[in-house]
């Protein structure tokens, strides 16, 4: 290899042998991560990156610290998201939730082993956390078919032998989202199983410096992609012609164009169709002067999950009355719960003083009033009272959660819907919303 080969595959040669995140600053890297685009717009924005060596270690030691707290052996993970906590590693994430190929086990000690599709050891590499590559985790039908029994138990022996080296034969392991080959096999193998998201949802709620550095680059990357959204549909509205999935393929195209990953829903709807909530954006062609809504839902840049909400008027009439008092009520309603939140406030606490809807829009209101978020929506769930199951959320908040506040201000029987939503960070003295985006002036009667 020559040297000016080599020269062709830096990104950015002047930064040396890193990036400022502290990955390699290779072209042809493995590593996934944010593009050039994103990078410049936050250095012009000011923003100060992650230290991802720094933020895989807190993540990891959260796990360990988890598991020794609960005097488990170790936490097997299948779920995607956990992996990515455990690892920061990912493949072909969407077709892994549904045929889950992936595993991977952090023991009493520390010591983590990833089971990966068999073709593609090498995409953790990176990571030095992650101390084995193996595969064999794959026990869904599509893989293994009639043999699925003896895949588990191949896989299960595995786990075992891992537990009795690295955990000294503590045969309590936490477990999410596994097969049921997979469960029955590890019992088989003499463990006791409990459930792992609990361990895991606590795990990623606490967010260490560098998780929310990361969050605010995604943060800034993801309202950016949302003003290229709302520059297109505000030019393209009014010729007649723009559907709601052109305006949504503007979000994805952006959010992918800076390193971001995919968007969980489709949640993106315009006039009538705003009512009732929840109908997933298709082949309707916008017309002028209607509300357009959305929720973003997009996991974006580092794998942060950036879930915001806002309506737009797009047109050049004056929105309804009945349509502007309930952009305000929305507004209001995340403004004044998100003064409760600060450490040391009982989740259960936030119900039981919840803003109160008018009548006409509790029928179709969200359904939940506040909801964590990290690489995914997260642990806690924020219930409405009428919705509130005692003991289920009896938890105070902590410095370093991350919570989404709802609104969605939906008239029963009418024919739009008001969806905000802002992304919070709990400080150690009360909040700080992460969400610059501004409100629509229009709905907002300006």
């Amino acid at each position: 290899m020559t040297t000016n080969y080599r020269d062709t595959r830096k990104i950015d040669p002047s930064r040396g042998a890193t990036l400022a995140d502290g990955t390699p600053n290779d072209n042809d890297r493995v590593e996934i991560g944010p593009t050039q685009r994103a990078f410049g717009e936050w250095e012009r924005a000011g923003l100060i990156l992650p230290d991802l060596v720094a933020m895989r270690a807190y993540r990891h030691q959260r796990l360990v610290d988890a598991v020794n707290a609960r005097n488990w052996g170790g936490i097997l993970m299948f779920d995607p998201l956990n992996i990515r906590y455990a690892t920061d590693s990912t493949n072909m994430q969407l077709w892994n939730t549904h045929n889950p190929f992936r595993a991977c086990l952090v023991c009493a000690d520390g010591y983590m082993v990833l089971w990966d599709y068999k073709n593609a050891p090498f995409l953790a590499d990176f990571n030095p956390l992650v101390r084995e590559k193996r595969s064999g985790a794959s026990m869904f039908y599509f893989s293994t078919g009639d043999k699925t029994e003896d895949a588990a138990d191949s896989f299960t022996a595995e786990v075992r032998d891992l537990i009795m080296e690295h955990s000294g034969g503590n045969m309590v392991l936490g477990v999410d989202k596994i097969m049921v080959a997979g469960l029955r096999g590890l019992e088989q193998q003499g463990f006791t199983v409990t459930e792992g998201e609990e361990l895991t949802e606590h795990a990623r709620s606490i967010k260490g410096k560098d998780e929310i550095l990361a969050m605010r680059c995604a943060n800034h990357a993801c309202e950016t992609a949302c003003y290229e959204m709302e520059k297109a549909a505000r030019a393209g509205v009014p010729q007649g012609n723009m559907s709601e999935d052109d305006i949504w393929a503007v979000l994805h195209a952006e959010n992918i164009k800076r390193g971001g990953e995919w968007i969980e829903t489709r949640l993106l709807a315009s006039g009538p169709r705003t009512n009732p909530w929840f109908q997933e954006c298709g082949p309707r062609v916008v017309q002028h002067n209607e509300i357009v809504a959305f929720d973003t839902d997009l996991i974006g840049a580092y794998g942060i999950c950036i879930d915001i909400s806002r309506t737009w008027w797009i047109g050049d009439e004056k929105p309804r009355p009945d349509m502007i008092e309930a952009m305000k009520i929305g507004v209001e309603h995340i403004e004044t719960n998100m003064q409760m939140l600060k450490p040391g406030v009982n989740i259960q606490d936030l119900t039981r003083n919840t803003h109160v809807l008018p009548d006409i829009y509790q029928k179709q209101k969200y359904g939940c009033l506040m909801h964590g978020v990290g690489l995914c929506d997260e642990w806690p769930l924020v219930a409405y009272p009428d919705k509130m199951v005692a003991g289920a959320f009896d938890h105070e908040l902590q410095a370093g959660m991350v919570l989404c506040v709802e609104a969605l201000i939906s008239p029963e029987g009418g024919d739009f819907s008001i969806k905000l939503e802002d992304q919070v960070l709990i400080t150690e003295d009360g909040f700080e919303n992460l969400t610059k985006y501004p409100h629509d002036p229009a709905l907002m009667g300006h």
